[in-house]
């Protein structure tokens, strides 16, 4: 199962994220290529606790059942609902963005052995492990809407 604890994983998505066309459509959704690549860096600077989101209180979705069944077994909805403050910042232009994300992809392993690591919105308390899964499982999501 692939993840950001993964040297091998962290260079897969570099490399898809070099074959990414910044003018691509996508195939589903509204965000342009410049605004995912923006959405998924903000969403590792959450990961790494650069940036705060508000806790979403739904019901089941904190419990290790759940939590494991989105990390691990199911895959990410298109068109799924995502925290307000990962749409917030307004892209910049595409190949910044493009080299930001990889950046912060790749800060992953200095990341690793951390003591704590910031609740996430909806799932809660996640561990690297965790975070290393959902990152990589949100950045293929996104790869895989633009088709690389």
């Amino acid at each position: 199962m692939s993840t950001l604890t993964d040297p091998a994983a962290r260079r897969e998505l570099i490399a898809r994220l070099q074959q990414l066309d910044l003018d691509a459509q996508p195939a589903w959704g509204r965000m342009n290529a410049p605004r995912m690549l923006a959405h998924c860096a903000d969403a590792l600077r959450m990961a790494y606790g650069d940036l705060h989101c508000t806790a979403k209180r739904v019901p089941l979705v904190r419990t290790a059942l759940v939590r494991r069944l989105m990390l691990y077994v199911l895959p990410f909805p298109k068109n799924a609902p995502t925290a307000r403050e990962l749409l917030a910042r307004a892209p910049g232009e595409g190949e910044a963005e493009r080299e930001m994300l990889k950046a912060l992809i790749a800060r992953f392993e200095s990341e690793m052995g951390r003591s704590s690591w910031p609740e996430h919105p909806l799932f809660g308390a996640l561990d690297e492990r965790e975070w290393g899964r959902l990152a990589y499982k949100h950045l293929d999501h996104h790869l895989t809407q633009f088709r690389v």
